[in-house]
């Protein structure tokens, strides 16, 4: 019997060559160290070659004239100076104000066998730049970030870093490109769009100091002929939570390329002698089939590599703040804890109120303590009142922010983003504290480490309600507008200690809905919460675009009132729960109004989620249906081994029409037979996948649904 091939090596190098080639599960990445140039190009993205054909490749560059930059596009990280005329990854200002680099190759390195780093320096100035690439196991994301390093002695003075990008992201020549990226807005996060990518500069980004609710940091990339399971796709991500920028450049000789990094124009960093910086992780990936299988293959990537407990299901949650608002006390919610339990909650959050000072927001953030007269014997009394119903306990908090009435800001009011001759920008009646200084984070860490204890808190919902204005950094300087990043690695420090001294604290991440939401904080977080807007029609929307990046096990959804607090809409109790069933179930309306019959049905979707959770949260998604293009919204998950498949349908509005077609699944063995739980019915995978799956039968009138749960059979 023959054996099969041993696995190729992630990363193989060609030393006579200075060819690099980097290989993932479905992939290739070829680049060239040219020592004699003093810099790094360039070859190739996609699908998978040898090293063999890599080494003989030539470089593609521009025809020599004296008005262009031969290897504008074609360096993997394109600095500032000589005859260079794109989009710097790297652009500094040293002590005597001059700006221009002149880049050699140090060395080749492998840390490991996943990891190669190649180390540049600039020929006389003090400026180093190490380049790093990864290959994680299993999977087709590769992974970028850059680390400087000021080389000189005291006298040198320091640099400035005015760009200093994670990573360029070179793409192969195609006759067009079309890019596809989220934007929107507060409670109208997630709205896709793909447009032609013109000849020039364009870009998205965040100069909010945080992701931001009006785009997300990735980019889609296509020739104009993909689709949802066909077409060569590329996508470049970046993993930060602060202010953040991506720029597409596309020349008129075709070069295309995309440079990911944190910051924005203004944002400079400075390096004293003997400093280094190390950025956000650039994420990438190339596959040949379609928009569904890059999200599928960042899904398995963030589950696999980057989420603190992918293996868990998160738990049915329950929270209190479309219920009460501020008017929370304990007699209440543990009148909302007991029928919660009832329904099948196995989470109950406490939200906002809950501690002093805080009537409404115009008051209390930053006063981290019991409210004493709605909580008089304090939270533990009502925290353990919900373990003994067997739920855990969650707290909303909101450690970044402040209002001008507290304690915390009569004490300290230097501690917030403010600049000495201008006015405070007051937004939601908050201000923000400046993470990027240690003394403000020492003193979060340490009423949240007493929160947590003194209360025996499973869960926090961790929020962020406003955007960053008058952000100018402590000490001030020349690079003052450094809080736009440091703010966030003062966050992760906060998030890295807590969870170390709470292994089992669980945390969701909020920033008014979506706000938050990027690869760096979900390194840290289990789950975010997706969108203020809980309409369960809006949410299918918002939703679609959520999982171009993201997995459903991190995507929290909440089953709310009808009609719903923010648009009004009246919606039936099942399509609210198929809607928030795509990701990671919650339930927050007014339950003490609800009738019996409709705590009745209630219970009975909970359970039902529960049954088809595992295949939901870490199952493969197929995006089948997407909704406003056409009477339809649908989306499948199928388990890892095949054996079980769910399938929602969502049919928002009615209208008058042709019969609907059978709904073609997706990713299921076609040899199998898979039997409808519901119904008994049975068809063979290929029949499924090829005719489709007769349409259920859907309820009469608006926001109509069903589930359809598919099982294997032996």
């Amino acid at each position: 019997m023959k054996k099969p091939a041993a696995p190729l090596p992630s990363v193989e190098t060609h030393e006579a060559s200075g060819t690099v080639l980097l290989r993932t599960t479905h992939s290739a990445y070829v680049l060239r160290v040219d020592r004699v140039a003093g810099t790094v190009r360039h070859i190739h993205w996609g699908a998978p070659l040898p090293l063999a054909d890599a080494v003989t490749l030539p470089v593609w560059s521009e025809h020599d004239n004296s008005f262009a930059g031969r290897w504008d596009g074609v360096e993997e990280y394109p600095v500032d100076g000589g005859a260079r005329f794109g989009v710097p990854a790297l652009e500094v200002r040293f002590p005597d104000g001059s700006s221009p680099l002149e880049p050699t190759v140090l060395d080749v390195a492998r840390r490991a066998a996943d990891h190669v780093v190649v180390r540049l320096r600039d020929r006389t100035r003090p400026l180093a730049w190490h380049l790093h690439y990864r290959v994680p196991a299993d999977g087709d994301v590769l992974e970028r970030w850059t680390e400087f390093h000021h080389t000189g002695a005291d006298a040198d003075g320091d640099v400035l870093l005015l760009r200093y990008a994670s990573a360029h992201w070179p793409l192969p020549h195609r006759p067009a490109w079309r890019t596809g990226s989220v934007h929107g807005g507060w409670a109208g996060e997630g709205r896709l769009e793909r447009s032609v990518l013109p000849v020039g500069e364009t870009v998205i980004g965040s100069r909010r100091g945080h992701t931001g609710h009006h785009a997300n940091p990735w980019l889609a990339l296509d020739a104009g002929d993909a689709g949802e399971e066909h077409g060569e796709v590329w996508v470049v991500a970046l993993a930060a939570s602060g202010s953040w920028r991506l720029t597409a450049q596309r020349t008129a000789a075709g070069r295309t390329g995309v440079v990911a990094g944190e910051g924005h124009e203004g944002i400079e960093l400075r390096l004293a002698p003997g400093g280094s910086h190390r950025t956000p992780v650039s994420l990438a990936l190339y596959t040949a089939h379609g928009f569904g299988q890059a999200g599928r293959d960042f899904h398995h990537h963030l589950r696999t590599h980057v989420l603190p407990n992918p293996g868990e299901l998160r738990p049915v949650l329950y929270n209190s703040w479309e219920a009460t608002s501020f008017e929370v006390s304990e007699d209440n919610q543990l009148a909302l804890a007991r029928r919660a339990a009832d329904l099948g909650a196995e989470l109950f959050v406490l939200d906002d109120g809950w501690f002093r000072g805080r009537d409404d927001d115009r008051a209390g953030l930053g006063d981290w303590t019991p409210h004493p007269a709605r909580f008089p014997r304090g939270l533990r009394p009502l925290a353990d009142e919900v373990h003994r119903m067997g739920m855990a306990f969650g707290l909303w908090v909101e450690p970044e922010m402040v209002n001008a009435d507290s304690d915390l800001f009569r004490s300290h009011p230097d501690w917030v983003l403010h600049q000495p001759d201008r006015t405070a920008t007051e937004l939601r009646n908050q201000l923000v504290l400046d993470f990027s200084r240690p003394e403000v984070t020492e003193w979060a860490l340490g009423w949240l480490r007493e929160v947590v204890a003194d209360n025996a808190v499973d869960f926090l919902k961790w929020d962020f309600n406003r955007a960053f204005t008058e952000a100018g950094a402590h000490p001030a300087g020349p690079d003052a507008r450094r809080v736009h990043v440091e703010h966030a690695r003062g966050l992760y420090r906060v998030l890295d200690q807590l969870r170390g001294d709470f292994p089992h604290l669980r945390i969701e991440a909020c920033a008014g809905g979506g706000g938050r939401v990027d690869p760096g904080i979900l390194a840290r977080t289990d789950q975010v919460w997706t969108s203020d807007n809980t309409d369960a029609v809006d949410r299918l929307t918002i939703q679609h675009g959520f999982s171009r990046l993201y997995p459903a096990s991190v995507m929290s959804a909440w089953v709310t009132d009808s009609p719903n607090p923010l648009t009004g809409r009246v919606v039936p109790m099942r399509f609210r729960f198929h809607s928030a069933m795509a990701g990671v179930l919650g339930i927050g309306g007014d339950l003490t109004r609800w009738t019996d019959t409709e705590l009745a049905e209630a219970a009975e979707l909970a359970r039902v989620y529960k049954d088809i959770r595992p295949v939901v949260q870490h199952g493969r998604q197929y995006r089948l249906l997407a909704p406003g293009e056409g009477p339809l919204a649908a989306v499948q998950y199928v388990s890892d081994d095949g054996g079980r498949a769910v399938v929602l349908i969502w049919r928002p509005s009615t209208a008058f029409g042709p019969a609907l077609p059978p709904l073609r699944l997706r990713g299921l063995d076609e040899e199998a037979r898979y039997r409808d739980e519901e119904t008994g019915r049975a068809w063979f995978g290929s029949t499924l996948q090829s005719f489709g799956l007769p349409m259920p039968d859907l309820p009469t009138g608006d926001c109509a649904s069903a589930l359809v749960r598919l099982r294997r059979q032996r």
